[in-house]
């Protein structure tokens, strides 16, 4: 099925989800989930691991609730933690199930968050915990993503992948924490899931008042009335949205279709930016040929857009989480 079927006006739904569980058959479980997704019309991408799965996927609501129901039918899946949005477009080309190491690439094989994890804190506390002096807040996702939106007080770790986090964390620990008895930690992202192994690894490097959002930017923004939030900016999502607002409202930004870097309102007015061909940011590392090239394929998504047909583009970042 190439198009999930829409009934009168309604939004398609997005259910970013994850949920760390022993899935020792989960190459088996590849082929019947993606079948039940092309079935009810989702794309998105959904990563299985032995440690569980994670991903983003988007449908009709019928067709969300259907491979919502098989998700949790697998094992120890039951509370897969799930993140409930809409989109007024599908933000995403195809379907995609894949096998992977792990659902979030951290590269620490002794981490387990189903053994070890830091402490959960609700949306509704987390303001209170945030603007006490005494925290350290870190922001555990990569620096295109803290570009657009973040906390206030939050430490950018300016990593390029998840799997730097360890090595940045070690190098920076004594200027962080210094050398008396650690503060309280508290961490955050964008759906929960590299929280699950950040606040873990903390827990193993001996901090032990480790904290973290549940539920991520996302449930904060669901549930946290803006007039007492303390985010600012939008939140980077993976897949065609870019970027969400408070109430998980599609956001401003867009996607350099050269190098996937979120751009925000005020990056689309340099003079270095060309839709579907660079932005001031990558505009000096890509060639003259390269960007012959992305500019004949924007033309090519443009022409297949006029004709209402499909044009993959760009492809965006990978999931990280959800």
């Amino acid at each position: 099925m190439q198009n999930p079927v829409r009934r009168s006006n309604e939004p398609l739904r997005v259910a970013a989800l994850y949920r760390f569980a022993r899935l020792d058959n989960y190459r088996d479980l590849r082929e019947p989930l993606e079948q039940l997704c092309n079935q009810h019309g989702i794309r998105g991408t959904l990563l299985l691991a032995h440690e569980g799965i994670n991903g983003t996927i988007a449908g009709t609501p019928e067709g969300i609730d259907a491979v919502l129901a098989a998700i949790r039918a697998l094992p120890d899946c039951a509370e897969v933690d799930v993140k409930l949005s809409t989109a007024s477009t599908m933000p995403f080309h195809r379907m995609k199930v894949r096998l992977k190491r792990e659902i979030v690439t951290m590269g620490q094989p002794d981490i387990d968050p189903r053994s070890v994890v830091g402490t959960y804190v609700e949306p509704q506390d987390w303001n209170a915990l945030i603007s006490d002096p005494d925290t350290i807040v870190i922001d555990t996702r990569n620096d295109y993503e803290v570009e657009v939106g973040t906390f206030a007080r939050a430490i950018n770790p300016h990593t390029v992948s998840f799997r730097e986090f360890p090595d940045w964390f070690r190098r920076e620990r004594e200027r962080l924490l210094g050398t008396g008895k650690p503060p309280k930690v508290a961490m955050f992202c964008t759906g929960g899931i590299r929280c699950e192994k950040s606040t873990a690894f903390l827990k193993q490097e001996g901090i032990e008042d480790v904290f973290h959002l549940k539920g991520g930017i996302l449930k904060y923004l669901e549930v946290m009335p803006l007039e007492q939030s303390l985010w600012q900016g939008e939140c980077f999502v993976f897949d065609q949205r870019v970027t969400v607002g408070h109430g998980l409202v599609e956001g401003d930004c867009t996607l350099c279709h050269a190098c996937r870097r979120p751009l925000k309102p005020e990056d689309r007015q340099s003079p270095l930016y060309e839709e579907g061909v660079s932005c001031a940011a990558c505009h000096n590392e890509r060639t003259e040929e390269q960007r012959a090239s992305y500019r004949e394929r924007h033309r090519q998504e443009l022409l297949a857009q006029r004709r209402g047909a499909a044009h993959v583009g760009a492809a965006m970042p990978e999931p990280a989480e959800s």
